[in-house]
C-alpha cells in the first residue's frame, strides 16, 4: 500500500445515534484528521449498494464497522475480505437488510471487490438508541488509528 498512485478508500461505517455503532465513524473522523495525501476518508451508513459503488475505482478499500460476534467490547479484529469470507456473525447490529457483509459477498460473486478489501471490525457493547460509545469501544478508538496508520503506511 505505499505506492503513491494507488487509489486507497477507507470508509467507516456506523451511525451516530445507536451508541456504538458509531464507531467506524469517529475511527473515520480520526483518521481524516491526520491528512493522508494518498487516503480518501468517507462515512457511510452501511447501506449495501451504497458501499458497492463508494469503493468503485479504488484498489485498496478498508471498511470499520462495529461487529457484534460475543467477543469482549472494544476487540478489533482485522480480515482481509478480498481473501475469505466475513464471518457470518458479525454484522448482527446493522439496520441494513443488504448491509456490509451482504455487499461484500454479492460484490465476490460478481466479480466486483477491490484488489484489497479489509475490515477492521470492533466488538461493540452498546447499540441502543443513543449518543456516545462505551468505555471499552472508546479505548479501542486509538488502538484501531494507530493500526490504520501502520496499514497505510
Amino acid at each position: 500500500m505505499s505506492s503513491q498512485k494507488s487509489r486507497v478508500l477507507v470508509i467507516g461505517v456506523g451511525n451516530d445515534y445507536r451508541h456504538d455503532d458509531a464507531v467506524g465513524l469517529i475511527v473515520a473522523r480520526r483518521l481524516r484528521e491526520k491528512n493522508l495525501q494518498h487516503v480518501t476518508v468517507r462515512e457511510m451508513s452501511g447501506e449495501g449498494a451504497a458501499l458497492i459503488a463508494a469503493w468503485q475505482g479504488a484498489d485498496c478499500v478498508i471498511i470499520v464497522d462495529a461487529v457484534q460476534s460475543g467477543a469482549a467490547p472494544g476487540t478489533i479484529f482485522r480480515v482481509e475480505a478480498h481473501r475469505e469470507p466475513i464471518p457470518t456473525n458479525f454484522f448482527h447490529c446493522s439496520t441494513h437488510a443488504f448491509g456490509v457483509a451482504e455487499a461484500i459477498e454479492t460484490a465476490r460473486s460478481l466479480g466486483q471487490l477491490p484488489q484489497s478489501l479489509i475490515i477492521y471490525g470492533i466488538e461493540g457493547r452498546d447499540f441502543s438508541v443513543g449518543e456516545g460509545l462505551s468505555p471499552e469501544v472508546e479505548s479501542a478508538v486509538s488502538k484501531a488509528v494507530d493500526m490504520l496508520m501502520k496499514e497505510l503506511e
